[in-house]
This record gives structure tokens, sequence and C-alpha cells, in this order.
């Protein structure tokens, strides 16, 4: 049968279309018509959480670092002639905080004089927990304050107390102070931020609070509170830093505190030296002396060695002028050692090495040079305290052993050595007592 213009067929196939369309319009009304709740007995509903907007993400700074080491000499002109210029050359606006230090107006108007000696035009910043006849706390959160430290190009943190300067700048619920984001202002912005000995201590998240000996670190270990606390963090999260490094024999107290708190990388600066770090993470070595690297990414402890212990340690010194970079790990020697390779198959000695004092002035760097360039496959080293220390019959043994990556280079104008990835193991040992008896 067939219908005016029409066919059975496909009629019925006009009916489905509508048929379909009337039930997906059905689905949507109810989809847009509120489910009423249902009260269960004994419960109220709650409101979902709103979820909180991200938290903006912050570019990383664009300025410089320079860390140092402490005891900075005034004639050291490499150093504070370095700080000047990363602040922008001659007339460079430094303030200067001498929070750390017991007499804080007093020490920022010294470190003003040796800046502007070298062409700054420095000025201190009137902030530190024992500045004269100041709040501090309000002196932090001071607009006048901010102001000042926003006006400057650079920033310079004096010796004394590292805990002074964190107390002075970061309030007691652990937030930045308006002076401390001011600072971290500067530095994002592409100005320099500075710090001698103290002021080194706080460029990294952790830092040294009320030390121990390294011996008595060794021994009895740190603790939050105690022997460690937060520091700044300007150099990032994933590096420690510590200060006075070969003179005091300090390398080893680095170790204990990088395992507690997770760091594979520490750099620990000698004095009347410092380490520039440039917003791609370059560090270059300049000054007087030089600095040591520790990488702890392959390190393991044995928990069945009772007292501290590690293995596969590897510890670098780099000397003034060579250059690593933080990200990539790569190591460029000074233009002095790049031709000078050290070659292993022609060793310059062949004497065991050895040292019974390697917290000792330089020992650790001694020992170091004389294993590189040496016949000899590893050195040792031994700490001990004083007969009347705690635990005298504990003691420790370092041994520093080169490897396939181990490498040397020498300067061919003065007496200087960069020593790279030589492996350090460190293990109690216990010694006889008395240590020695009259003859």
């Amino acid at each position: 049968m067939k219908l005016t213009g029409f066919s059975l067929q496909g009629l019925c196939m006009r009916l489905c279309v509508l048929w379909l369309l009337g039930l997906a319009g059905a689905a949507q009304a109810a989809a847009a018509t509120p489910v009423p709740k249902v009260q269960v007995p004994g419960k109220t509903s709650k409101p979902a959480k709103a979820v909180p907007p991200p938290k903006p993400v912050l570019a990383p700074p664009a300025g410089n670092l320079v860390i140092i080491g402490g005891g900075l000499r005034t004639e050291n002109a490499e150093v504070w002639q370095r700080i000047v210029q990363l602040a922008g050359g001659k007339g460079a606006r430094i303030g200067v905080f001498g929070s750390a230090s017991i007499n804080p107006e007093s020490a920022a108007q010294a470190t003003v004089n040796r800046l502007n000696q070298y062409g700054a035009q420095a000025f201190a910043i009137p902030l530190g927990v024992t500045w004269p006849n100041s709040d501090y706390r309000k002196a932090a959160e001071d607009p006048e304050t901010v102001a000042m430290i926003h006006s400057a190009t650079g920033i310079y943190f004096t010796g004394g107390d590292q805990a002074r300067i964190t107390k002075a700048l970061v309030r007691p619920d652990g937030s930045h102070s308006a002076a401390l984001d001011a600072v971290w202002d500067v530095y994002r912005d592409g100005g320099v931020v500075a710090g001698s000995s103290a002021g080194a201590a706080i460029m990294s998240t952790t830092m040294f609070y009320d030390a121990k000996s390294t011996l008595d670190m060794l021994k009895q270990g740190v603790n939050e509170g105690h022997e460690i606390a937060s520091g700044l963090g300007f150099i990032g999260e994933d590096v420690f830093v510590d200060q006075h490094l070969l003179v005091r024999g300090r390398f080893a107290r680095m170790i204990p505190v990088m395992l507690k708190k997770g760091y594979q990388i520490g750099l620990g600066i000698d004095e009347n030296t410092a380490m520039v770090v440039n917003a791609k993470r370059d560090v270059e070595i300049i000054g007087y002396s030089g600095a040591l690297l520790l990488d702890l990414s392959a390190a393991i402890t044995d928990r069945g060695i009772k007292g501290f212990n590690i293995s596969n340690a590897t510890i670098s010194y780099l000397d003034r002028g060579d250059k690593f970079n933080l990200v990539t790990r790569e190591f460029t020697p000074s233009p002095d050692k790049a031709d000078n390779k050290l070659d292993p198959n022609q060793p310059d000695a062949r004497e065991p090495v050895y040292t019974n004092d390697i917290l000792g002035n330089n020992a650790v760097l001694d020992l170091m040079v004389n294993l590189i360039d040496n016949a000899q496959q590893d050195a040792i080293g031994i700490a001990f305290g004083n007969p009347r220390d705690f635990n005298p019959e504990l003691g420790f043994e370092f041994r520093f052993s080169k490897t396939i990556n181990s490498v040397g280079y020498s300067s061919t104008e003065v007496e200087a050595y960069s020593v790279l990835k030589l492996r350090m193991d460190i293990r109690p040992i216990q010694l006889q007592q008395p240590l020695y008896r009259y003859r």
C-alpha cells in the first residue's frame, strides 16, 4: 500500500527518529531537575570541599650567590670585586645585614666600608635581634626597611651566629617576614646574595645551629633543633652548604647531616674563598683556596655495624678557578689545569699515604692530593679524640680509594691540584686504652 508522496517504510523510519528524540529530551530534563537529598537519620549532610586554587609557580631566581667560607680578607680583591660586579658594577647599591653579629650595627658598617672601597654604594640594613634600640620583629615588617631592601641590587650577610639571622628574618610560625621576602625578590630579579661564614651557612635549607665538634657528631649523631635547624635555602633544596671547611676539618660533619636530611650533594667552602653560583647552577671557585664536593648518591650504610659508618661516598676537591654544574654534574678545570690532566700510569710518588689526624687543618686535602698522583690505590686517615673525651675508645677510619672514575689535574703555574671522584669509606674503630704508655 502506498500513501501519496510517502512509502510505508519511510513513514516508519520518521516515527522512530521522533521517538528517539523524545527520549533524549526527557533525559536532559531529568538531568536538569535537582534530585532531593535523602537525609539519613542521625547524620547531617556536608558540602563538598572546594578545590584550592593552584599555588603560583615562581620562576627560578635569576640572580647569583657568592658563598664565602669565612675569614674574607680585605685585600681579597677577586671576591669583593665579584660581589660588586654581580650587583651591577661601580655604584651598585648593596644592602648589608649585620644580623649574625652580637654587634650588628658595627659589623654591618665594617662590611659597608669594604664594599665601598671596591666601588659599591653599600648601606647597612638596620635589622638584627641585638640591633640597639630596635624591635627586630617590627623592623622585619617595617615598610621602610622593605623599601630599603628593594632598592638594592645586592645583599650581603656578615659572619657571626647564623641562628641570629634566621631569628631576625623568619617569623615564629616559620613563615617569611616582609624583609626576607624582599631579599628573595632581589635575588629572583637578578641581584646577588652574598654571605660569609654564618652568612654562608644560611644558604641551604638546613644549617648547623648549635653544633658539637665534628668527632662528637660522628659519635653521637645530629638532632633537629640542636645541631641543625632550618636555613634560608637560597641555593635550593638539593644542596647542603658548610663553611670554614678545610681549615677546621669540617668535611666529616657534613655527612651525618646529609644522610639525615636526604641531601645527595654537599659543598664545603674554605676560608678566604668563595663559591659563585649562577642562575644555571654553575659553581665557580674564586679566592684563596677551594671547596670540597661530597656526593652521596651511591653511598650506603651498614646497619650491621654499630656506630656511624658509610661506604661508597664520593669526595672531590675543587680548586680556585674550577667550575662544577649542579644539574649536569660536569666539571671544568681552571684554565691553568685544563691541559695538565694527571696520567695514572706515570705517578709522581709511590709511598703509602696516611694521617693520624684526618680532621686536622687541611689534612684531608693533603691526603687527597698525595693519593691522586701516587702509585698507591688507597690512603687511610684516622680520627680520634682526647682520652678524657666522651667515649674515648671510639674512633673512625677514613679510607680513600681511587676508582676508574678518579681524575686529577695539576696547575702549570702554581703548585695546585684538582682532585675528582675519590671513593671514601668511613667506619668506627676500637682504640686501645690507654692509647700510649711512657717508655
